[in-house]
Protein backbone atom coordinates (compact mmCIF):
# COMPACT_ATOMS: atom_id res chain seq x y z
CA UNK A 1 0.00 0.00 0.00
CA UNK A 2 2.81 2.43 0.80
CA UNK A 3 5.72 3.06 -1.53
CA UNK A 4 3.72 4.45 -4.45
CA UNK A 5 1.11 6.08 -2.24
CA UNK A 6 1.23 9.89 -2.33
CA UNK A 7 -0.02 11.99 0.61
CA UNK A 8 -0.66 15.73 0.39
CA UNK A 9 0.05 17.34 3.78
CA UNK A 10 -1.52 20.78 4.22
CA UNK A 11 -0.68 22.92 7.26
CA UNK A 12 0.51 26.50 7.71
CA UNK A 13 2.89 25.45 10.51
CA UNK A 14 6.20 24.26 8.97
CA UNK A 15 7.04 22.32 12.15
CA UNK A 16 3.80 20.33 11.90
CA UNK A 17 4.46 19.61 8.24
CA UNK A 18 7.98 18.41 9.09
CA UNK A 19 6.70 16.08 11.84
CA UNK A 20 3.98 14.64 9.59
CA UNK A 21 6.35 14.26 6.64
CA UNK A 22 8.90 12.41 8.78
CA UNK A 23 6.27 10.01 10.15
CA UNK A 24 4.76 9.30 6.73
CA UNK A 25 8.06 8.87 4.91
CA UNK A 26 9.29 6.58 7.68
CA UNK A 27 6.11 4.57 7.06
CA UNK A 28 6.97 4.28 3.36
CA UNK A 29 4.72 6.97 1.88
CA UNK A 30 5.64 9.72 -0.56
CA UNK A 31 4.75 13.23 0.62
CA UNK A 32 4.03 16.57 -1.01
CA UNK A 33 3.33 19.69 1.08
CA UNK A 34 1.22 22.86 0.95
CA UNK A 35 1.40 25.74 3.42
CA UNK A 36 -2.10 27.21 2.94
CA UNK A 37 -5.47 26.44 1.42
CA UNK A 38 -4.84 28.14 -1.89
CA UNK A 39 -1.58 26.28 -2.40
CA UNK A 40 -3.31 23.05 -1.36
CA UNK A 41 -5.72 23.29 -4.30
CA UNK A 42 -2.83 23.90 -6.69
CA UNK A 43 -0.82 20.97 -5.34
CA UNK A 44 -3.88 18.74 -5.46
CA UNK A 45 -4.49 19.52 -9.13
CA UNK A 46 -0.81 18.97 -9.95
CA UNK A 47 -0.20 15.74 -8.05
CA UNK A 48 -3.56 13.91 -7.66
CA UNK A 49 -2.67 12.49 -4.21
CA UNK A 50 -4.08 9.26 -2.78
CA UNK A 51 -4.74 10.88 0.61
CA UNK A 52 -4.95 14.40 2.08
CA UNK A 53 -4.00 15.39 5.62
CA UNK A 54 -5.64 18.78 5.95
CA UNK A 55 -5.36 21.39 8.69
CA UNK A 56 -8.60 23.26 9.39
CA UNK A 57 -7.34 26.69 10.49
CA UNK A 58 -5.18 28.22 7.73
CA UNK A 59 -4.77 31.43 5.74
CA UNK A 60 -5.74 31.62 2.05
CA UNK A 61 -8.81 29.35 2.48
CA UNK A 62 -9.22 27.25 5.61
CA UNK A 63 -9.43 23.47 5.58
CA UNK A 64 -13.22 23.29 5.49
CA UNK A 65 -13.30 25.49 2.37
CA UNK A 66 -10.59 23.37 0.75
CA UNK A 67 -12.52 20.19 1.55
CA UNK A 68 -15.74 21.64 0.12
CA UNK A 69 -13.99 22.54 -3.13
CA UNK A 70 -12.18 19.18 -3.38
CA UNK A 71 -15.42 17.29 -2.74
CA UNK A 72 -17.05 19.01 -5.72
CA UNK A 73 -15.36 16.47 -8.01
CA UNK A 74 -13.15 14.14 -5.93
CA UNK A 75 -13.67 11.55 -3.20
CA UNK A 76 -9.99 11.35 -2.22
CA UNK A 77 -9.74 10.32 1.47
CA UNK A 78 -9.23 13.32 3.78
CA UNK A 79 -7.98 13.34 7.38
CA UNK A 80 -8.56 16.66 9.14
CA UNK A 81 -6.04 18.12 11.59
CA UNK A 82 -7.25 20.66 14.14
CA UNK A 83 -6.09 22.33 17.35
CA UNK A 84 -9.75 22.49 18.40
CA UNK A 85 -11.29 19.49 20.15
CA UNK A 86 -14.86 20.80 20.06
CA UNK A 87 -17.25 18.06 18.94
CA UNK A 88 -19.06 20.55 16.69
CA UNK A 89 -15.85 21.14 14.72
CA UNK A 90 -15.38 17.39 14.44
CA UNK A 91 -18.91 16.82 13.16
CA UNK A 92 -18.72 19.72 10.70
CA UNK A 93 -15.48 18.32 9.27
CA UNK A 94 -16.99 14.88 8.82
CA UNK A 95 -20.21 16.20 7.31
CA UNK A 96 -18.19 18.11 4.73
CA UNK A 97 -16.76 14.77 3.61
CA UNK A 98 -13.78 14.14 5.88
CA UNK A 99 -12.94 10.49 6.55
CA UNK A 100 -11.20 11.01 9.89
CA UNK A 101 -10.27 13.77 12.34
CA UNK A 102 -7.11 14.10 14.46
CA UNK A 103 -6.70 16.72 17.20
CA UNK A 104 -3.44 18.54 17.87
CA UNK A 105 -1.19 17.80 19.63
CA UNK A 106 -1.13 14.30 18.15
CA UNK A 107 1.14 11.30 18.16
CA UNK A 108 2.88 10.89 14.78
CA UNK A 109 2.50 7.13 15.18
CA UNK A 110 -1.26 7.52 15.68
CA UNK A 111 -1.53 9.75 12.61
CA UNK A 112 0.38 7.18 10.56
CA UNK A 113 -1.98 4.46 11.82
CA UNK A 114 -5.00 6.56 10.91
CA UNK A 115 -3.61 7.19 7.43
CA UNK A 116 -3.06 3.48 6.89
CA UNK A 117 -6.57 2.69 8.18
CA UNK A 118 -8.23 5.16 5.82
CA UNK A 119 -6.26 3.78 2.87
CA UNK A 120 -7.13 0.19 3.86
CA UNK A 121 -10.80 1.14 3.74
CA UNK A 122 -10.32 2.67 0.31
CA UNK A 123 -8.61 -0.49 -0.96
CA UNK A 124 -11.32 -2.70 0.54
CA UNK A 125 -14.04 -0.75 -1.25
CA UNK A 126 -12.23 -0.53 -4.56
CA UNK A 127 -10.93 -4.08 -4.75
CA UNK A 128 -13.51 -5.86 -2.56
CA UNK A 129 -12.64 -8.30 0.17
CA UNK A 130 -10.96 -11.46 -1.09
CA UNK A 131 -13.45 -13.60 0.78
CA UNK A 132 -16.40 -12.31 -1.24
CA UNK A 133 -17.74 -14.91 -3.64
CA UNK A 134 -18.43 -14.01 -7.29
CA UNK A 135 -22.12 -14.29 -6.52
CA UNK A 136 -22.07 -11.20 -4.28
CA UNK A 137 -19.44 -9.23 -6.16
CA UNK A 138 -20.37 -6.73 -8.85
CA UNK A 139 -23.60 -4.77 -8.52
CA UNK A 140 -25.89 -4.96 -5.49
CA UNK A 141 -29.43 -3.58 -5.74
CA UNK A 142 -32.26 -2.72 -3.40
CA UNK A 143 -35.15 -0.99 -5.09
CA UNK A 144 -33.79 2.12 -6.77
CA UNK A 145 -30.53 1.87 -4.82
CA UNK A 146 -27.59 0.17 -6.54
CA UNK A 147 -23.93 -0.15 -5.62
CA UNK A 148 -21.36 -1.20 -8.20
CA UNK A 149 -18.65 -2.68 -5.98
CA UNK A 150 -16.12 -3.05 -8.77
CA UNK A 151 -16.40 0.52 -9.96
CA UNK A 152 -17.06 2.18 -6.57
CA UNK A 153 -20.28 3.67 -7.95
CA UNK A 154 -23.58 4.36 -6.17
CA UNK A 155 -26.85 5.21 -7.92
CA UNK A 156 -30.43 6.07 -7.07
CA UNK A 157 -32.30 5.07 -10.18
CA UNK A 158 -30.34 6.62 -13.03
CA UNK A 159 -28.73 9.31 -10.84
CA UNK A 160 -25.16 8.65 -9.75
CA UNK A 161 -24.38 9.64 -6.14
CA UNK A 162 -20.80 10.59 -5.20
CA UNK A 163 -19.86 8.95 -1.89
CA UNK A 164 -16.75 8.97 0.27
CA UNK A 165 -15.03 5.68 1.10
CA UNK A 166 -16.69 5.50 4.52
CA UNK A 167 -20.14 6.40 3.18
CA UNK A 168 -19.87 3.73 0.49
CA UNK A 169 -18.79 1.21 3.13
CA UNK A 170 -21.81 1.98 5.30
CA UNK A 171 -24.25 1.43 2.44
CA UNK A 172 -22.37 -1.66 1.34
CA UNK A 173 -22.74 -3.09 4.86
CA UNK A 174 -26.50 -2.40 4.88
CA UNK A 175 -26.91 -4.01 1.45
CA UNK A 176 -25.28 -7.19 2.73
CA UNK A 177 -28.42 -7.87 4.80
CA UNK A 178 -31.24 -5.61 3.54
CA UNK A 179 -33.74 -6.57 6.27
CA UNK A 180 -31.35 -6.29 9.20
CA UNK A 181 -31.25 -3.41 11.68
CA UNK A 182 -27.58 -2.53 12.18
CA UNK A 183 -26.31 -0.94 15.36
CA UNK A 184 -23.88 1.94 14.96
CA UNK A 185 -21.03 -0.33 16.08
CA UNK A 186 -21.95 -2.93 13.46
CA UNK A 187 -22.20 -0.31 10.73
CA UNK A 188 -18.85 1.24 11.45
CA UNK A 189 -17.17 -2.16 11.85
CA UNK A 190 -18.36 -3.08 8.37
CA UNK A 191 -17.39 0.29 6.89
CA UNK A 192 -14.01 0.77 8.56
CA UNK A 193 -12.64 -2.79 8.31
CA UNK A 194 -10.29 -2.18 11.28
CA UNK A 195 -10.31 -1.51 15.03
CA UNK A 196 -10.72 2.27 14.79
CA UNK A 197 -12.90 3.65 17.60
CA UNK A 198 -15.65 5.90 16.26
CA UNK A 199 -18.31 7.65 18.36
CA UNK A 200 -22.06 7.32 17.78
CA UNK A 201 -22.17 11.01 16.80
CA UNK A 202 -19.61 10.36 14.08
CA UNK A 203 -21.67 7.50 12.66
CA UNK A 204 -24.80 9.67 12.73
CA UNK A 205 -22.87 12.39 10.92
CA UNK A 206 -21.90 10.01 8.10
CA UNK A 207 -25.49 8.77 7.85
CA UNK A 208 -26.89 12.32 7.66
CA UNK A 209 -24.50 13.08 4.84
CA UNK A 210 -25.52 9.93 2.93
CA UNK A 211 -29.20 10.77 3.30
CA UNK A 212 -28.63 14.37 2.24
CA UNK A 213 -26.88 13.24 -0.95
CA UNK A 214 -29.63 10.79 -1.88
CA UNK A 215 -32.42 13.25 -1.03
CA UNK A 216 -30.96 15.62 -3.62
CA UNK A 217 -31.66 12.83 -6.17
CA UNK A 218 -35.20 12.34 -4.86
CA UNK A 219 -34.63 9.35 -2.58
CA UNK A 220 -33.65 8.19 0.88
CA UNK A 221 -32.38 4.60 1.15
CA UNK A 222 -31.97 4.53 4.94
CA UNK A 223 -34.35 4.34 7.88
CA UNK A 224 -33.61 5.20 11.51
CA UNK A 225 -34.70 2.63 14.09
CA UNK A 226 -34.70 4.72 17.26
CA UNK A 227 -32.68 3.30 20.10
CA UNK A 228 -31.14 0.62 17.87
CA UNK A 229 -29.52 1.92 14.68
CA UNK A 230 -30.25 1.95 10.94
CA UNK A 231 -31.56 -0.27 8.16
CA UNK A 232 -32.44 0.02 4.51
CA UNK A 233 -35.96 1.19 3.77
CA UNK A 234 -38.44 -1.33 2.39
CA UNK A 235 -37.68 -2.17 -1.22
CA UNK A 236 -40.06 -0.01 -3.24
CA UNK A 237 -39.17 0.52 -6.86
CA UNK A 238 -41.45 3.52 -7.22
CA UNK A 239 -40.00 5.56 -4.36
Amino acid sequence: MAGETLVLVVDDDPHIREVVRFALEKGGFRVVEAEDGKQALTRFAETHPDLMILDITMPELDGTDVCRLIRADSEVPIIFLSSRDDEIDRIVGLELGGDDYVTKPFSPRELLARARAVLRRKMAVEKLEKQESPAVAGVKRHGLLSLDLDRFKACWGEAEIALTVTEFGILRTLLGFPGKVFSRDELISGAYQDDTHVSDRTVDSHVRRIRHKFSAAGGDPMETVHGVGYRLRACQGDR
